[in-house]
Formats: structure tokens, C-alpha cells, sequence
């Protein structure tokens, strides 16, 4: 574990885009009433965003998951928007890793935050997992 937290250094940058469809909306995805960008879809975005900008670094058997998000949906973006998501690892401390999150529609910001992940052992974490399944 330690030969892998090394590798990871605040600065690394990840970056998405998303296009605004009907499916992707909030009356379509049951987060409120309008045909705008949902908030849902903006946070898996932005997990999406940080998630894939380490995994690179994981050793094999290596992965992580996400703890924390905490984010403002500052701006509506309506159906046809292209959103540009961008990521920063701005804080290690151990397995934990820090994030700044954002979102840009073409008209600027329209939300951010931070967000956090933890560094995991997959088949571990997957194991104890499955034994909540045997614990019913």
C-alpha cells in the first residue's frame, strides 16, 4: 500500500465532458420538476471525474471509492448543454484523498465542491461487502 500512495501527488487533474439529454434531466432522473441538468447526474460526474484521474496510479488489486461529496449546484444548464468537468487531488493523507470538483456549462460555473475518496483493497473491500448479504 505505501509504494502506491507515494506514486499519487496533489496536482493530478482529471477532466470530462457530459452533453445535457432529456434522460439526464431532473424531472427525468426524480430529483425535481424541470428539464434541467440534474444534480444526481452532476455528482456522479464529478466522482466519475476524480475517480478516473487516479485509478491510473492504483496498483493492481487497487482501487477507490468515494466518502464525501460536498458540492453546490450553483447554475441551471438546460437540455443541449455540453459540460466540461474538471478535477484536482488537492490533499493525500494516507489512503484519503481530497478533491476540488467542478462543473462548467458554456455560460461559466456551475457547481463545485470537494470531494473525497479512499484508497482500497478491491477484493477486501468487496468481500466484507458481501457479508452484509449473510448477516440478513
Amino acid at each position: 500500500m505505501a509504494e502506491n500512495i507515494k506514486t499519487l501527488t496533489e496536482g493530478i487533474k482529471g477532466h470530462a465532458e457530459d452533453i445535457v439529454t432529456p434522460e439526464k434531466t431532473a424531472v427525468s432522473m426524480g430529483s425535481g420538476g424541470l428539464a434541467v441538468y440534474a444534480t444526481p447526474r452532476m455528482l456522479c460526474m464529478m466522482e466519475y471525474t476524480a475517480w478516473s484521474s487516479v485509478e491510473p496510479y492504483m496498483e493492481e488489486g487497487k482501487g477507490t471509492v468515494g466518502t464525501r461529496l460536498d458540492v453546490s449546484h450553483v447554475s441551471a444548464s438546460p437540455v443541449g448543454s455540453h459540460i466540461r468537468y474538471e478535477s484536482e487531488l488537492t490533499e493525500t493523507d494516507g489512503r484519503r484523498l481530497v478533491f476540488r470538483v467542478q462543473a462548467f456549462d458554456e455560460a461559466g460555473l456551475i457547481g463545485e465542491g470537494t470531494h473525497e475518496r479512499f484508497i482500497i483493497n478491491n477484493q477486501r473491500f468487496m468481500d466484507k461487502t458481501q457479508k452484509k448479504l449473510e448477516q440478513r
